[in-house]
This record gives structure tokens, sequence and C-alpha cells, in this order.
């Protein structure tokens, strides 16, 4: 049994992190999922969703079909996520309702618990306790779960195996996309920033970055393939290529994925500590690059900035929103906010909304502050209520939603380009992204699926926009 450990997590070495080809391996067990069927259930952000994709992928590769309907599965894979509390408490919710499915079925049903919150040193000590649980993995090594299950199905025993330091760089593990037309890219895995109240560094492991080859390549065959974008995602791409062995750095990147033909290129998530001028100039040259930036702020106060260890200031931070307006015309901004970190005041938070006032985003993700166990930022004294929280997290979204329906009613009587992914969830209507990454839904039937079309914006409301297909730009 291997669980990790929160100090070894913590270890930053300078060994070599080697890029592996042929490190995931079937062998003879490709056909243990013949007549099986599985079911993946993903909390948590971009990355999460991603790795479940490459989870399909391995569980396709083993002869497994998938299923929706928990009832029918075989395997039910639960990937998680450990960024804030409510994510812990879904996933927990869930493993509730399987263990009386379990208990239904005789144990005939394997689960797998893995993702974030299987890192979390803790969390998994008390998990591990969880008999009925049948393979617990993390976020180093689900490309063995074929292993896994082999050894589960041959030795009928629990299998409990976390590494507490991060691995290589795995390039040959299958993925299957959840989408025709988008598909994420990883360009890196892990953090080295270290922000006090994030468990990311040490869920993650340290920053490692794909050679620049294999993410050009996979982008290429992703074109080729029919699609029509792509989201280059890292727990923080602007610092891509600072561990590699070359001189190669994410504008670069940035600047080479613009001249595969794919129509649209996309990237998350940004540290305002290392969005560099070039980056910004790529961006306002390459066509194809568009022209929306999540930039988290997490708060206006640079004392509370401090505290969090985000190595920027108030003003930096708006001296670089201003530089990427002057540059980058159109472009549309997001940020995630965090209210109530420990020691906040009211003068603090009211910071915060001078920012927000200043910036006017298009969109924010804001939260109220979620102690994670090992971080820095648990052990802050925190005399704030949680009545006040909630209360300045009313307050802010107010403004949030005042500027995001501002921002949105500019776009009306403008024909804008739309990639049309799927059937909206209004009746009747198929949704899309424009390219500064607002919500649209349009009339139009199934022949648009895929395609980027004009649409003319005929009505706007504080998340989304409705629109009309148009055959001319006039």
């Amino acid at each position: 049994m291997n669980l990790p450990n929160m100090l070894n997590a913590k270890v930053r070495g300078k060994s070599r992190v080697d890029v592996l080809y042929d490190d995931y391996n079937t062998c003879e067990i490709d056909n243990i999922g013949n007549d099986k069927k599985y079911l993946i259930l993903t909390y948590g952000c971009q990355m999460n969703v991603h790795d479940s994709e490459y989870i399909a992928g391995i569980m396709d590769d083993l002869g497994y079909t998938s299923t929706l309907e928990m009832d029918e599965a075989d395997v039910i894979i639960v990937n998680t996520c450990a960024i804030r509390e409510n994510a812990h408490n879904k996933a927990e919710g869930m493993l509730g309702r399987i263990k009386h499915l379990k208990e239904e079925k005789n144990d005939e049903v394997v689960v797998i618990f893995c993702g974030c919150m299987a890192q979390e040193e803790g969390l998994v000590k008390k998990i591990n306790k969880y008999k009925w649980l049948d393979i617990i993995c993390g976020t180093h090594n689900y490309h063995k779960i074929p292993e896994y299950l082999w050894e589960y199905y041959q030795k009928h025993d629990k299998v409990r195996e976390v590494y507490s330091i991060e691995g290589n760089v795995i390039e040959n593990i299958p993925v299957k996309r959840d989408n025709k037309y988008t598909a994420w890219v990883n360009i890196q895995y892990g953090c080295d920033k270290f922000c006090t109240y994030c468990i990311v560094p040490y869920t993650r492991g340290k920053q490692r970055s794909r050679r620049p080859e294999d993410i050009i390549m996979e982008v290429r065959e992703l074109y080729n393939n029919g699609y029509q974008e792509v989201t280059l995602l890292g727990q923080n791409v602007n610092a891509y290529g600072k561990d590699l062995d070359i001189n190669y750095d994410f504008a670069t990147l940035l600047g080479e994925v613009s001249q595969t033909g794919i129509p649209r290129v996309r990237f998350m998530t940004s540290h305002p500590w290392d969005f560099t001028d070039k980056m910004i100039e790529v961006i306002s040259k390459c066509e194809n690059i568009m022209p929306y930036i999540h930039l988290p702020i997490q708060s206006g106060s640079d004392r509370i900035l401090k505290l969090m260890g985000r190595k920027y200031t108030k003003k930096e931070y708006l001296e670089l929103v201003k530089k990427i307006r002057d540059k980058i015309p159109g472009v549309s901004i997001t940020t995630d906010i965090i209210v109530g970190f420990p020691g906040e005041t009211e003068e603090d938070f009211l910071e915060t909304l001078e920012v927000v006032n200043l910036v006017k985003y298009d969109l924010a993700y804001t939260f109220i502050f979620s102690p994670r166990e090992g971080t820095p930022a648990s052990k802050m004294k925190d005399e704030t209520s949680v009545k006040v929280k909630k209360e300045r997290l009313n307050r802010l979204n107010e403004l949030i939603n005042k500027y995001a329906l501002e921002s949105n009613k500019k776009m009306l009587d403008k024909t804008v380009d739309v990639l049309i992914t799927g059937e909206s969830l209004k009746k009747g209507k198929y949704m899309g992204y424009s390219n500064n990454m607002k919500l649209v839904n349009v009339n139009g039937d199934e022949s648009c699926l895929g395609k980027i079309v004009p649409v003319k914006i005929m009505d706007a409301k504080t998340w989304s926009l409705d629109g009309e297909v148009v055959n001319d730009r006039k």
C-alpha cells in the first residue's frame, strides 16, 4: 500500500523529468473489459475534465464501453477535485450512493477513486478506510489503471497506490475526447507557485512542461481530424517552458500553435506574474488566437495579495490589464476572486470592489475562502464570520453581474463569429462561443454543428447572448 505524504509532496527536487513515449502499456490485458461497461464521474476544473478524457481512452482501450447509467456500470471511476470544500462534499456524497449500489450488487461493481482528493494525505487516509473502495490512485499514476484493474481481477484484493512525488511526462496515453469540435491540449502539469491557499502544487506536483514538438504534433492531428478549436491547458500556462532544457517559452509556443492551421487557439489559466509583453504581442498579431484572457486577481488588496503569496500588487495587475486592452482590441477579460481570505477586513474587500469597478470584467468566478489542509492559509487566523463573508460575496456578485450585462449589451446588433458546438439548453436552439468567449444561443439546425458561422446578436442577458445566423455581415 502506497499513500501520499504532504511533507514529501512539498519537495521540489532538481532531478530530471523524462518524457516517456512507451510507459503506458496494456500488454496482454487489453481485452479485460470485453462485455463490461464503465462510468466516469468527474469533479473539478478543466484539468480534471481532460484527465477523465484520458481515463476514458484507457477504458476503451481495455475493451470496456461507456455508459451514463450507474446501475449499468461494471466499473465506476470517481475522478476528484481538491481545490474547494464544495468539490469534496460532492464527491463524498456520491461515494455514499455508490456504497449502497455495491451492497445491492454484492460487490460485482469495481470502484476506482482517483484524482486530487486521493493526493491529500489526511483525506486519503480517511478514504482508505472505506473497504468497499477497490482501487485508489492519484494524479501521477492514473495511466496505470490497466495494471490496477488486472491486479484486482486476479487477486480480488484492494489496490492502493498514490505517489507523493510527481513522475515523468507520459505521452502515449490514449484519449477519448468529449467534443468533436473543441479540444483540450495539455502543455504542462503541476505548479511551482505555491500560493498560500492553494493545494494544487501538492496534489499535482512540480511543474513539468511537455516538449513543444509533441504539443504541436497533437494540435496538427486535431486539425487534420476536423477540430476547429484547441485550448492549451495548464495550471499556469504562462510559465510553460521554464523547466525545459531549451530556450523556449509560452509566447513562442503560442506563435507556433497558431501556424498549424487550427482556426481557433485559446489558453488557460494565466498567472499575472508571468504574463509577458511578448505574449501580448503574439496574441495581438495572430488572428486565430482568440481575444479572451482569464487573469485571476484573487484580491484587490496588496496586503491580502501578499498573504496569498501572489507576488504582484494591485497597481501591477491594473497596469497589465491596460497593456492587454491597449494591444488586443475587443479582448474579453475574466477573473477569479476569493472573498473572506483570513484577515480580510472591510477595507481590503473595498479594494477588491475598486479593482472590479476599474477593470469591469466580462465575467468572474467568485468564491468564499475554503481552507485546504496542509496549506499555509489553513493555519492563518480567521476571525471574519460566515455571515459577513456571504454578505461580501453577494455585494461582489451584484457588481460582477452589472458589468457582465453591460459588456454583453455592447454586442447588440453586431455580427460575430460563433463556433457552434451543440444543442442549447433553450429548446430549438443551438449554442456556441464567440471569439471573445461569450456564450451565444442561435436559431439553426444540425448543419451548423462544428462550423464557425456569422451570427447577429439580437438580445443580451447577463451570462449569454441570443442571435441569428446571417448570410452576410451587413
